[in-house]
């Protein structure tokens, strides 16, 4: 009866190969023949569009009016300068992370040529720290503040516009770290069967994260766009009159935690307290989380935060159904490792 099925194949492997620090190139397979490219493009699509970085937003240098004025001194007028800054790639450290929002304060004196390295400082690390800024002259300096925010694609100046202070000249804002993602679609044997498929993925990024992570956030934005569908259909009876293991919702809670794309310190504490996958924190109460060994009230309003985003609740009144099948799912998972 290998002719008939009852359920699509469901892919097992997945290569992952490091070209650079910033560029992966990832294989899985074996997909259903036509699954591959259903996959492989919403996933390109939330790479590219979807992927959090960080970038100048506003920019206030002493003496300045506007972004055709000048500073004495500098060789470069403050239009060049603007650009300058907006073209380089600030990667902000591992403590800061969790701020939506920096301030940076600079101050340089002459005779210098100012470059992307020396922006470096204890909240960020300048990516490309060659890159040429200005020229100050002897006897002159400049002193000027920067505005760097975290967020999604593109945003023009004007839009940026009315949420800086007066000030401050808003700069246009290029959010998006992924330089690169493409695939490709290739025909894999499977059991006698030459018309499976495996996809190809390149990731590059900018630097700013790691190829890795951006590919795992870009399937967390998938599972949890897909969530919405999760409450209506699980109340659509099965054949058998019992709920579908393979159901959205079921599947979402069956989902591990790192698709939650957690910060190192509530990682790193639900990984040593053993809880690995999102149902688990959903079935826990508030108590029971905040009582996890070091995790603190930060880590737990991140969690909580990030299981909104999937679309629960810590503690969350699950159907009865439902919470039985999870329970019973939850206890075959961990059984077996």
């Amino acid at each position: 009866m290998k002719n008939i099925k009852i359920r699509p194949y469901i892919p097992e492997k997945l290569e992952i190969e490091e070209i650079t620090p910033n560029h992966i190139r990832l294989h899985a397979y074996p997909f259903e023949p036509g699954y591959a490219i259903t996959i492989a493009h919403p996933v390109r699509r939330l790479l590219l569009s979807s992927t959090v970085g960080y970038a100048p937003i506003a920019i206030k240098i002493d003496g300045v009016k506007h972004e055709f004025d000048s500073v004495r001194g500098v060789t470069e007028d403050v239009a060049p300068f603007i650009v300058n800054i907006k073209n380089l790639k600030f990667k902000v450290k591992d403590e800061f992370q969790g701020q939506d929002k920096l301030e940076l304060e600079y101050e340089f004196s002459g005779p210098m040529e100012l470059i992307g390295e020396h922006l470096n400082s204890d909240k960020v690390a300048i990516i490309d720290g060659d890159s040429h800024l200005a020229n100050i002259n002897n006897d002159a300096k400049i002193k000027f503040s920067l505005v760097i925010q975290k967020g999604l694609g593109y945003v023009p100046s004007e839009a940026i516009r009315e949420e800086i202070g007066g000030e401050y000249i808003p700069l246009d804002a290029f959010f998006t770290p992924v330089r690169k993602a493409v695939y490709s679609i290739e025909n894999v044997l499977h059991e006698s069967n030459p018309n499976f498929e495996k996809i190809i993925f390149e990731v590059e990024t900018n630097g700013q994260v790691d190829p890795m992570d951006a590919f795992k956030e870009a399937v967390g934005i998938m599972h949890s766009q897909m969530s919405v569908f999760g409450a209506e259909l699980s109340d659509i009876p099965t054949s058998n009159g019992r709920l579908n293991d393979d159901s959205p919702e079921l599947k979402v809670l069956l989902s591990s935690v790192e698709i939650l794309n957690l910060e190192h310190r509530p990682s790193n504490c639900l990984q040593k307290s053993n809880i690995k996958y999102i149902g688990e924190l959903v079935l826990m109460n508030e108590s029971d989380l905040k009582n996890i060994k070091n995790l603190g009230k930060r880590s737990f309003d991140e969690i909580a935060t990030k299981l909104r985003e999937v679309g629960y609740e810590i503690g969350a009144d699950l159907p009865h159904e439902l919470a039985n099948t999870l329970n019973k799912r939850l206890a075959k998972l961990k059984g077996q490792n």
